[in-house]
C-alpha cells in the first residue's frame, strides 16, 4: 500500500483536494489529510496544497514545524504543490511588503500589474479568477494524456517568476506570460487548482499518483 499525506498547515481548500486525490487513487492507495510530522515524514507522496496569504502560510509551517521538513522531503519523494503551494516553493514573495519563503525553487513571487491589459487592450481583473489553458513549455511525466494547451482553475493575484527558466514547464497567459507550472526532481507544482479542473485536472492528480518521481 502507498501512502500520500495531503499537508495540512491550514490554508486553503484542503478537504476538496483530498477528496479529489481519493477519487483518482488507484487501489491500495491511502491519502491522508494530516499536519502529523511522522505521518508526513513517512509519506510515499506529498500533496502541499493552500490559499490565502503568502505570510500566514510561513507562520503556520514554522509553527508547525512542517518548513524544516520539507526541503529533504520535496528531494526525495513525489511532491505535487498547488496554488498558494506553488508560490511557497520560492524564495520570496512581494506580498505584505515582503515575505521570506522556503527557497526550494530559486526566483520570487510578484502581484499582477494594477493594470494589466489582454492582448485586445481590454483591461484584466486582479484577482486572475477562472478558467485559462496551461500551455507546456516542457515535456514532464505529468502532462500523460494531457492536451498540450489545457483547461485548468486559476484563483490568484500573485504569480511565480522562477530564476531558472529551464524549470518551468507550463506557461500561461494573463496580461503578460507567466509560470504556471514548474518542476525540479521530484517536485511538480502549479498556480492552479488541479481538483476544481474537470477532467484535465483530474488526469493530472492520476498522474501524480502514479508517477515515480523521475522524468
Amino acid at each position: 500500500m502507498q501512502s500520500v499525506a495531503v499537508i495540512d498547515y491550514g490554508m486553503g481548500n484542503l478537504h476538496s483536494v483530498t477528496r479529489a486525490l481519493r477519487h483518482e487513487a488507484p487501489p491500495g492507495t491511502h491519502v491522508l489529510l494530516t499536519d502529523d510530522l511522522s505521518v508526513i515524514g513517512e509519506a510515499d507522496r506529498l500533496v502541499f496544497p493552500g490559499q490565502g496569504a503568502a505570510a500566514d502560510a510561513m507562520l503556520a509551517l514554522r509553527r508547525l514545524g512542517i518548513d524544516r521538513m520539507l526541503p529533504e522531503l520535496a528531494a526525495t519523494r513525489p511532491f505535487l504543490g498547488m496554488c498558494l503551494g506553488q508560490q511557497i516553493l520560492l524564495d520570496w514573495s512581494a506580498e505584505n511588503g515582503g515575505v521570506d519563503l522556503l527557497g526550494l525553487i530559486p526566483g520570487r513571487v510578484e502581484r499582477f500589474p494594477e493594470r494589466a491589459i489582454d492582448h485586445e487592450g481590454r483591461r484584466l481583473k486582479i484577482p486572475h479568477m477562472g478558467w485559462n489553458v496551461v500551455r507546456r513549455v516542457r515535456e514532464h511525466p505529468l502532462w500523460q494524456g494531457l492536451p498540450r494547451e489545457a483547461w485548468f482553475y486559476f484563483v490568484h493575484s500573485y504569480r511565480v517568476l522562477p530564476a531558472q527558466g529551464d524549470q518551468i514547464v507550463g506557461e500561461t497567459d494573463y496580461g503578460d506570460t507567466f509560470a504556471s507550472a514548474i518542476a525540479d526532481g521530484p517536485m511538480f507544482a502549479m498556480q492552479c487548482h488541479p481538483e476544481k479542473s474537470a477532467a484535465d485536472g483530474l488526469r493530472l492528480l492520476n498522474n501524480f499518483l502514479r508517477w515515480d518521481g523521475g522524468w
